[in-house]
């Protein structure tokens, strides 16, 4: 398969061509295509928002990391009086300032712990979105198989409505019994009892994409259908360079790995802890002393000082020893958890891939099928007419067609749900919406 990378932009939801969608209160009264739909629903979905949120936080928290490299700075202020024989208030001012100059690369470790969560929140967004997407492609095109069968049921009743007005001819003309009427209408009532189906199914179909567009289930929906130009014989992309693609970017692979590289500077972290730092200091302090109210320059004071410390944690009750030992086993939790993740990421892009092959089969084998079934049923109603065949038969090639419209439009339609499974399994859903037109 021949996939064309597209990067799924991790930007504010908002930027989208319905700027006020996350407003809308009814769904457009126009034909909405599969593009349009996923815009609307990025912007107006709580889960993704969530996400957003979720990231957003991770980034500032990323953000505060780079205080571990600016000192730090604090001032005081306070009035006291002692109760004396002058009774004199005593005002003071400081400020203090404290760098850290060196700790044996400890700040380096909790600033890399942080952008890796970071990186590893933005990956989460990303499989997110896509996710979403993905469940957007499958309602999408599931409301389109239902139109479709509604179509079909439609083209059936007729058919069987065909199939009674001549069998009631027939019988008046005294050519077949009345077991062909009954037969006739049996088939009628049985195409009445198909067509209610479709259409609750589509119903159905239709709220659950409005449910995930945030829009009550009982609005009307109006959607483009787009026609099969991808899935030839030219998408010659092997499973082995798909899943290259997909260790590049496949957004739960990103995050494991930015997880495991938390926990790897985590737990250097903690190590380090033990280990000395340096740092250095620098205070002033002002003191204005006045007696029985009245101000006196005299009084005022300033002082000052600067030194260089350096602190170690001798004994802590062994709680740096145990956090050592908890966070490098974290670290050998997550390496085997990324590990699980590839494995499990692997075999879905496999098999993803041996379902679109299938599909792609599948959906000319219906073809063929629908033909030879619309053959059939149009030769067998000819024969019918002339007293070549039976009711049965034409009831017979009635089932059929019907049958096969069905399996053709499902295996239309799951072809593009099977070719956006293959882009999700890679990592890049958007290319799951891209029609290839060559033919």
């Amino acid at each position: 398969m021949k996939f064309c990378i597209w990067f799924f932009a991790v930007f504010p939801l908002c930027a989208f061509a319905y700027q006020d969608c996350a407003t809308m209160r009814h769904i457009p009264d126009k034909e909405i295509s599969l593009p349009e739909i996923i815009e609307i629903g990025l912007c107006r979905n709580p889960r993704t928002a969530a996400a957003y949120a979720s990231l957003q936080s991770a980034r500032f928290t990323k953000n505060s990391a780079h205080s571990y490299y600016l000192p730090s700075v604090s001032g005081h202020v306070g009035a006291n009086r002692s109760h004396t024989e002058h009774d004199d208030w005593k005002y003071t001012a400081s400020l203090s300032v404290s760098y850290l100059i060196f700790d044996f690369g400890k700040r380096e470790s909790d600033f890399a712990q942080s952008l890796a969560i970071y990186r590893a929140a933005g990956f989460d967004y990303d499989e997110t979105i896509q996710n979403y997407i993905y469940s957007i492609i499958g309602a999408y095109y599931t409301l389109l198989n239902t139109d479709a069968d509604v179509v079909a049921a439609k083209s059936a009743l007729t058919v069987a409505q065909t199939a009674k007005d001549t069998a009631d001819k027939k019988y008046k003309s005294g050519v077949v019994a009345k077991a062909d009427v009954y037969k006739a209408d049996t088939t009628l009532a049985s195409s009445q009892l198909e067509l209610e189906r479709a259409r609750n199914n589509r119903e159905i179909a239709k709220g659950t994409l409005l449910n995930a567009l945030s829009f009550p289930a009982d609005e009307n929906i109006k959607i483009k259908d787009m026609p099969v130009l991808f899935g030839s014989d030219a998408e010659s992309e092997t499973v082995d360079e798909l899943i290259k693609i997909a260790r590049e970017k496949r957004p739960d692979l990103l995050k494991a790995k930015s997880q495991t590289n938390a926990a790897w500077h985590r737990r250097n972290s903690a190590f380090l802890k033990n280990l000395p730092s340096v740092s250095v200091t620098g205070t002033i302090e002002t003191t204005d002393k006045t007696a029985d109210g009245m101000f006196d320059n005299m009084s005022v004071k300033t002082r000052g000082s600067f030194g260089v410390s350096v602190s170690m944690p001798l004994f802590t009750g062994f709680l740096n020893y145990y956090n050592v030992l908890s966070a490098n086993a974290d670290w050998e939790s997550t390496k085997y958890l990324e590990q699980n993740v590839s494995n499990d990421a692997m075999m879905d892009v496999f098999t993803a891939y041996q379902n679109y092959k299938t599909a792609k089969t599948v959906l000319k084998q219906t073809e063929t099928l629908l033909k030879s079934a619309a053959e059939s049923e149009r030769v067998t109603s000819g024969m019918y007419k002339v007293g070549r065949a039976t009711m049965l038969d034409w009831q017979t090639a009635q089932s059929e067609l019907v049958d096969a419209q069905k399996q053709k439009n499902y295996a239309k339609y799951d072809l593009f749900v099977k070719r956006a499974s293959v882009a999700l399994a890679i990592g890049d859903i958007k290319s799951g919406l891209k029609n290839d037109r060559r033919k």
